[in-house]
């Protein structure tokens, strides 16, 4: 049975009477472990406060595929954990393992405050200082980090709608113009006595006209434009230089053209071709229009998929469509000399989980993989199906982690970034969503040239 005098010998307990030392006695209790033990774990709530009396405890924390050592509990008097006793929200920084056969005093973290209360009153208020300024200054840092990806997003977005929408408005301009030029060549043809009959043949003509699949090369179109004009000119028909593009970029030919001055007579000619050009036009520019309004409805619909807004807290969810949306969001830097391979499964389940928390780590691992590649680069989206989990992978052709990076990567404020660029929030912020909010795992393999952050993320948590 472990009394003050076991504890008086250890530097931790200088100045603390054997009343003080019994009480804390009384409040914890003595744990043996063996090798291989495992005290406390990563992540978990920060309860209890580990002193070391006797043995060897290892602080390992998990980076990649294996545990790092990030120190050694070696000597009576060493300590971890017991954050709760200052902050509700505290967890262990490490997972504590046994080494050797030894002893620890345990003690609730609740009990640790309120006997630090009443030995040492104006150090609590002091350790309350220190654990609320640092908190106050991540959540400030985050909050900053937060309105800065806020409104680079918008500014994207807003770079995305704005070219279907002026693609719209000018399809919408060219349109009335369009639609006055049917007016007047009908006109035109009432003028000229054109029958029903050869009207009826003149538009069964026009409907024969199929525009190629893809656009004519530059140097063809130009010859077949000249072609026309030409013609145009010689057969005296008005606006030879408006009709000739419109009737070439329908694949129209003067062949086609002389079947129809055959058809209705050099008087009407003018007006027929007037009338064939316009209605070609007018369905060439309401296609411009329906594909730009597609566009921004695409664009809307990856904006409601991306914040998640008409969807409750927990949901199950397509991880590709949160993909995808994060992808269509990001547009604005997927350009230029960054080619998206996507490698998704065929039969991928759909995992609970918090859908705006995930596409908020999608939004992080691409900009970090994008930012890694400086702009010139492939970036992957992968998913696999395992029997039990759903993986994600974000690779990009960078040139990979500084030697000794990696294994700090997904610590708070650390940041391989320029002064500005980064607040080291990033991939702090994804391991907490991950790991804490949907008991997942995130590793990074990183490589000059094949950097791969991997999520892995159960179909069904389990229920806490």
């Amino acid at each position: 049975m472990i009394g003050p005098a076991d504890l008086r010998g250890i530097p931790l307990f200088e100045g603390v009477s054997d009343a003080q030392l019994e009480d804390l006695i009384a409040a914890g209790e003595e744990i043996s472990f063996a090798p291989g033990d495992e005290l406390f774990h990563e992540g978990a709530p920060s309860d209890h406060w580990f002193v070391l009396l006797e043995g060897e405890i290892d602080l390992l924390r998990h980076f990649g595929r294996e545990d790092m050592l990030l120190a050694r509990l070696d000597r009576p008097g060493r300590w971890a954990g017991g954050f709760q006793a200052w902050d509700p929200s505290g967890a262990y920084l490490a997972t504590g393992r046994a080494t050797t056969h030894g002893r620890v005093l345990c003690v609730p973290a609740a009990d640790l405050r309120s006997l630090t209360v009443q030995w040492f009153p104006f150090s609590v208020h002091i350790i309350d200082g220190v654990f609320n300024t640092a908190r106050s200054v991540e959540e400030g840092a985050r909050q900053r980090a937060a309105l800065v990806k806020l409104g680079t997003l918008a500014a994207g977005l807003a770079h995305e709608l704005n070219n279907p929408a002026a693609a719209a408005t000018r399809a919408v301009d060219a349109l009335e113009d369009a639609s006055q030029g049917v007016l007047a060549s009908l006109g035109g043809l009432a003028q000229s006595d054109l029958s029903p009959e050869l009207f009826s043949e003149l538009d069964r003509r026009r409907r024969q006209v199929v525009a190629p699949a893809r656009p004519l090369d530059p140097l063809a179109a130009a010859d077949r434009e000249d072609e026309l004009s030409d013609w145009l000119g010689e057969r005296g028909v008005a606006r030879s230089w408006d009709l000739a593009p419109v009737l070439a970029g329908a694949n129209v030919d003067v062949p086609w053209c002389e079947d129809v001055a055959e058809l209705v007579g050099d008087a009407a000619l003018g007006s027929a071709l007037e009338w064939v050009a316009s209605t070609l036009s007018v369905a060439t520019l309401l296609a411009q229009v329906k594909e730009s309004t597609r566009r921004i409805s695409d664009l809307v619909s990856a904006v409601r998929t991306y914040s998640q807004m008409d969807r409750g807290s927990t949901q199950r969810i397509d991880i590709t469509e949160g993909l995808e949306s994060t992808l269509v969001m990001l547009g604005h830097r997927l350009k230029d000399g960054i080619t998206v391979q996507r490698d998704y499964a065929a039969e991928l389940a759909e995992v609970e989980a918090f859908p705006g928390e995930l596409n908020q780590v999608w939004t992080n691992l691409i900009e970090n993989a994008v930012d890694a590649m400086d702009g010139q680069g492939t970036l992957g989206v992968v998913t696999r199906a395992l029997p039990a989990e759903v993986v994600v992978e974000i690779r990009d052709t960078g040139s990979g982690f500084a030697p000794g990076a990696e294994g700090r990567a997904f610590e708070a404020f650390f940041t391989t970034k320029e002064v500005g660029k980064g607040t080291g929030l990033g991939l702090d912020i994804a391991r907490r969503i991950v790991v804490d909010r949907h008991f997942g795992t995130i590793t990074i393999d990183s490589r000059p040239g094949d950097t791969v952050v991997r999520v892995t993320l159960p179909i069904t948590p389990p229920r806490t």
